[in-house]
């Protein structure tokens, strides 16, 4: 029999640049990925930090009760989160870039015929995601936080005396004619201990002190504090006729705080009513909102370019040179947008101005480093 040749399997074969895209295409991912997370991690330790302080102030201080702290943290994040992941994004992009630039591996990949707009893709397919949070957040959770945070506050602010009083601390009362200190408060038992409290009536000023007190609540309604085995104190400052009396029981009416009506600003109106109601307050509000997740999807690409590192120039001078621009970036969003509500420019112009000029900005960049390379490839 004829022998015929037999066929060999043919090995399917990858092309080396698809190969060389995709580990590209992952390592660069993973490596924004990890830096992004540590920097976010760092800056949103920075801001719950600083807000629990100022928290933590506000409440030693009786302005603030101290289980409203960790709510208020919490809205207070969701407020600023935005901004967090913007800058979180810039740096993740522009750090990984400039380490790859130090160490010669952008050589490598240039080498290997990885050019500079092939860095578009990874960049924005780690961006975008972040940037659907961030418009997440812009449009109607932090305006939600705002609103909330607000809320809460002024239910804070319609709590009685009693409610508002912090133990160790003298504190005014709502009225302003009274000032209170109790050492120690058993909510189980409904009871304070040593109590202080001076008030005016009759145009003469008393001070009460007692060992305990309890709350007690009339038929009516009223609310009253109760001192049991005290002395009360009563007479005019800076003359000799005090009345000192000595009592096993003195009632204090506890004066229900007015109902404060919540003071909403347009941070914390919703997206929806913003857009019903286009009058040039609420479109500077919605500028802010929209240029949140603009920007941050120009400055992840602005960070390719930005990257560049020129040894003649000095190995941090183009990060200097990026948070300047983030700066002036971020700073005239704000400005633009009080322009608006100014009514100094148009709505289209404050709109989308800005984010013009930084996209003029972005292709500019990538030309000059574009022609950057060519003319060294010519002179190679």
């Amino acid at each position: 029999m004829p022998d015929y040749p037999q066929s060999q399997p043919q090995k399917s074969k990858k092309p080396r640049s698809l190969m060389r895209g995709g580990i590209f295409y992952r390592s660069l991912v993973r490596e924004f990925a990890v830096t992004g997370a540590l920097v976010s991690s760092i800056l949103l330790g920075i801001m719950l930090f600083t807000q629990l302080i100022r928290l933590l102030g506000d409440s030693v201080s009786g302005l603030l009760a101290v289980e409203g702290v960790m709510a208020l943290v919490g809205f207070t994040t969701l407020n600023y989160l935005p901004i967090v992941l913007s800058v979180s994004l810039y740096l993740s992009i522009l750090l990984t870039l400039t380490r790859s630039y130090r160490d010669s591996e952008m050589v490598v990949w240039f080498s290997s015929g990885i050019g500079l707009t092939r860095w578009i893709r990874p960049v924005m397919g780690f961006t975008i995601p972040v940037v659907c949070v961030i418009g997440l957040l812009s449009f109607v959770l932090s305006p939600w936080a705002k609103l909330k945070s607000e809320e809460f506050k002024s239910r804070l602010d319609s709590r009685d005396d009693v409610a508002l009083a912090t133990p160790g601390v003298f504190r005014e009362s709502n009225q302003a004619d009274r000032v209170f200190f109790l050492e120690n408060i058993d909510p189980k038992n409904n009871r304070v201990g040593n109590v202080f409290v001076q008030s005016v009536q009759n145009s003469k000023e008393g001070t009460m002190v007692a060992k305990e007190g309890l709350q007690e609540t009339a038929a009516n309604g009223d609310r009253f504090i109760v001192l049991l085995n005290g002395t009360r104190y009563e007479g005019v400052p800076g003359q000799n006729d005090y009345r000192i009396v000595e009592f096993e029981r003195y009632a204090v009416r506890i004066e229900a705080a007015e109902v404060k009506e919540v003071q909403l600003d347009r941070k914390s109106f919703s997206t929806l009513r913003l857009l019903q109601d286009p009058n040039p307050g609420n479109i500077s509000e919605l500028a802010w909102r929209i240029g949140a997740p603009v920007s941050a999807l120009i400055l992840a690409l602005l960070a390719i370019p930005l990257s560049f590192v020129n040894p003649r120039s000095g190995r941090s001078f183009n990060l200097v040179i990026a948070v300047v621009l983030y700066m002036v970036y971020n700073n005239m969003l704000g400005v633009t947008s009080t322009w608006i509500a100014q009514g100094k420019i148009s709505v289209v112009l404050g709109l989308w101005g800005l984010h013009a000029v930084m996209m003029g900005a972005l292709v500019l960049m990538f030309y000059k480093r574009l022609s950057v390379f060519s003319w060294r490839r010519l002179i190679k």
